[in-house]
């Protein structure tokens, strides 16, 4: 498991381009036939893949967490951004097409991933966040969760966000996890830019065409930076930097959010005009 340490606002304004991704981004996920871990020091966060190949592929404890198995005192959200695949908790087996995800709540021993077609496989997203409460584990359908519409063509920002772990819907310790699509045409995400002073917030950008990128805006309001991201990298937002971004083509992102509380709609908006 590699660990990833988080800058302060004041480091945060001395620091160079690379300084800057090696801070705040995670760019070597997705790897077929490998598990992929990175502890994050900001809220305990991890994040990772998993990408079983012929094999399937179990979900180990680290040193770093002084665990008997992962999950013993963590909760684990899982989304498929890849070819139909099989999750496995304890004796329960979970099928999960392309945007499906699952909620696998504390006390889970056994975590086993698969690919039904190795030659196109699963790829699975995870996020993980400390759990002191127990909760079941559950599988949710992308096609069966209600978007919401936002944005418009006009500017841009037309999209979809569809909640898979909150408050209404599954519920889970302190995670909480979705995705948004930009509708073809549309580029911009998160207008307004805000910030989450009670939680961070981590984004996996994907379905973006190997050609393009995403540029990410980050940082406080008066003194912000950008950094560039291809498909299947995520950033990591601290609750005291803003986070908005714009693509050079649509794209989807994965949002996942751990801290003070699970309000969706708990944030601090940033107008446009603000930013410098």
């Amino acid at each position: 498991m590699k660990l990833l340490e988080m800058a302060d606002p004041i480091r945060y304004s001395r620091m160079t381009t690379a300084e800057l991704r090696q801070t705040f981004l995670v760019t070597d996920l997705f790897q077929p036939g490998n598990i992929d871990l990175t502890y994050i020091d900001l809220d305990r966060t991890i994040l990772g893949s998993a990408v079983p190949a012929s094999a399937p592929l179990s979900l180990p404890t680290d040193p770093m967490l002084r665990a008997a198995y992962f999950t013993e005192r963590r909760e684990l959200g899982v989304l498929n951004i890849g070819g139909p695949g099989q999750v496995t908790v304890g004796n329960a087996a979970f099928d999960l097409g392309n945007l499906d995800g699952l909620y696998i709540g504390r006390g889970n021993e056994h975590i086993t991933f698969r690919s039904a077609d190795p030659a196109h496989p699963a790829e699975f997203y995870l996020l993980s966040y400390p759990a002191h409460a127990e909760y079941p584990t559950k599988l949710i359908r992308a096609a069966e969760q209600q978007g919401a519409a936002l944005g418009a063509p006009q500017s841009a920002n037309q999209r979809k966000i569809t909640r898979m772990i909150h408050l209404d819907g599954v519920r889970s310790c302190q995670l909480v996890m979705g995705f948004t699509q930009l509708a073809s045409g549309s580029v911009w995400n998160t207008m307004p830019p805000h910030t989450h002073r009670r939680r961070s917030e981590v984004y996996l950008y994907f379905n973006l065409p190997g050609t393009e990128r995403v540029v990410h805006l980050m940082g406080p309001a008066h003194e912000t930076r950008s950094l560039i991201l291809a498909n299947k990298q995520v950033v990591v937002s601290p609750g005291w930097s803003i986070h908005a971004g714009v693509g050079t083509s649509n794209y989807i992102f994965c949002w996942g959010m751990g801290g003070e509380n699970q309000d969706y709609a708990d944030m601090d908006p940033v107008t446009v005009a603000e930013m410098l």
